[in-house]
C-alpha cells in the first residue's frame, strides 16, 4: 500500500506491506488523516534521538472505515463497514485517569506509542489501530473528524481546564486566543459558545479575519499596543484566560502582560518560550496550566457538536501525493487552519 513514511534519511512517499491486525486490534481504511506540527517536530529530530524504531509512517490524526477485525474483538459498536474517528493518547489502560477516558495523563510510566507518533500511522491507505482507541462517528465528515480528534481536541481540552479553574459564570469570562491556526481558531469557536468574550490576537491579517468570521469579538495583532487594548476591553482587569496556542518567547511573555488577577495562562503551543513563576512575576492568584491533548469524553463531545454543525475545522484536503508540499507550507506558516490527507483525491 501507499504511505508517507519518516525514515533516517528524510521522508517521503513509499510502498509498504498492508498492516495485519494484532489482538485487540482492527484495520481502518483511511479516509482522511491529519498534518500536524508535531510531524515536523519528529522530522527535525536527530534519527538517534527517537525513542521507537524507523521507519515510521506519520500521521496520528485519524478518521476512517473499520476493514478488518482482528483477533479478541467481538462485533458490536465496531464492526465492518463502522466509520470511526481515532482517540490518540495511549495510557496503561488500568489506573484512575486511564479508567475516566483521560489517557492523556495516565498515571503510570510509559512510554506508549500512538499511531503516527512511534506506532505505525494513518497517513497510508491503511492502519492497523487498538479497537479500544476508536470511536464510532457515522455523522461526522472524515476531514473534520480527522483534525477535531487532535486540533479540535486539544483545543476544547485547553479551555475547558481553564475555564474550569476559574469557576466563574461564562458571561463573565474574557478569554484572549494567542495564534489563530489550526488550534486557534476552534478555540475561538469553542470560546464564544461558551458565552465568554473572545479576542483574538495572530500577526497575519487573515487569520485575524477568519477569526472575525467565526465570532471572536475582538481582533487584534500582537505588540506593543496590545496590552493597553485588552486593558480597555476588560476594564482594567486583563484577560481572565490567556490561551497561548504558539508558545514562542514572545507570546509567553505577552500571556504574562495580559492575564488578570486570578486569571489562567494555559500554555498549549510548543515554542521555545518559558513562563516566569514566582511572587511579582504574575498577578496574585495566578494558575498556570500546561495540557496535553484531551480526553476521550470530550472527544465524544466534540465529534457530537460537529455533528449537529455547532463547530467546524477550516479544512485543506490534499492528495497522499501531495503530503510533502503541504509539510513544506505547514513549515512556512501558510497553511490556513488545518490540512488534511484524503487517500481519495488520489484516485
Amino acid at each position: 500500500m501507499r504511505a508517507f513514511v519518516l525514515d533516517r534519511d528524510g521522508w517521503g512517499l513509499m510502498d509498504v506491506p498492508d498492516p495485519r491486525p494484532g489482538r485487540g486490534q482492527v484495520v481502518v481504511r483511511t479516509t482522511a488523516a491529519g498534518l500536524c506540527h508535531s510531524d515536523l517536530t519528529l522530522a527535525g529530530r536527530d534519527p538517534g534521538a527517537h525513542p521507537f524504531a524507523l521507519p515510521l509512517v506519520l500521521g496520528h490524526e485519524l478518521a476512517g472505515t473499520v476493514v478488518e477485525l482482528g483477533p479478541g474483538v467481538a462485533p458490536g459498536e465496531l464492526s465492518v463497514g463502522t466509520p470511526v474517528v481515532g482517540y490518540g493518547p495511549r495510557g496503561c489502560g488500568r489506573c484512575t485517569t486511564c479508567a475516566a477516558g483521560a489517557e492523556n495523563y495516565c498515571r503510570a510510566p510509559g512510554p506508549r506509542f500512538p499511531p503516527g507518533l512511534g506506532a505505525q500511522g494513518a497517513l497510508a491507505d491503511h492502519v492497523a489501530v487498538d479497537a479500544t482507541h476508536l470511536l464510532a462517528a457515522p455523522c461526522v465528515d472524515p476531514a473534520q473528524g480527522a483534525a477535531l480528534s487532535d486540533a479540535g481536541l486539544t483545543a476544547a481540552h485547553a479551555l475547558g481546564r481553564a475555564l474550569g479553574a476559574l469557576g466563574l459564570p461564562p458571561a463573565e469570562v474574557s478569554v484572549v486566543v494567542v495564534g489563530i491556526g489550526g488550534l486557534g481558531h476552534v478555540a475561538v469557536q469553542l470560546a464564544r459558545r461558551t458565552g465568554a468574550r473572545v479576542v483574538a490576537v495572530d500577526p497575519v491579517p487573515a487569520k485575524r479575519a477568519l477569526a472575525a468570521r467565526l465570532g471572536a469579538d475582538v481582533v487584534l495583532a500582537p505588540g506593543e499596543d496590545l496590552e493597553p487594548a485588552v486593558r480597555v476591553l476588560t476594564e482594567g482587569r486583563g484577560a481572565d484566560v490567556v490561551l497561548d496556542l504558539v508558545g514562542s518567547p514572545a507570546t509567553v511573555a505577552q500571556a504574562a502582560a495580559l492575564v488578570a488577577v486570578n486569571g489562567v495562562v494555559s500554555v498549549v503551543g510548543v515554542g521555545s518560550g518559558r513562563l516566569q513563576v514566582g511572587m511579582h512575576a504574575l498577578p496574585l492568584g495566578v494558575r498556570t496550566d500546561l495540557p496535553f491533548w484531551g480526553t476521550r469524553p470530550e472527544l465524544a463531545a466534540l465529534l457530537d457538536l460537529a455533528a449537529a454543525g455547532e463547530v467546524r475545522v477550516e479544512v485543506e484536503e490534499v492528495a497522499l501525493a501531495d503530503v510533502a508540499d503541504t509539510y513544506a507550507r505547514l513549515a512556512a506558516g501558510t497553511v490556513p487552519g488545518r490540512a488534511v490527507m484524503v487517500p481519495a483525491l488520489d484516485r
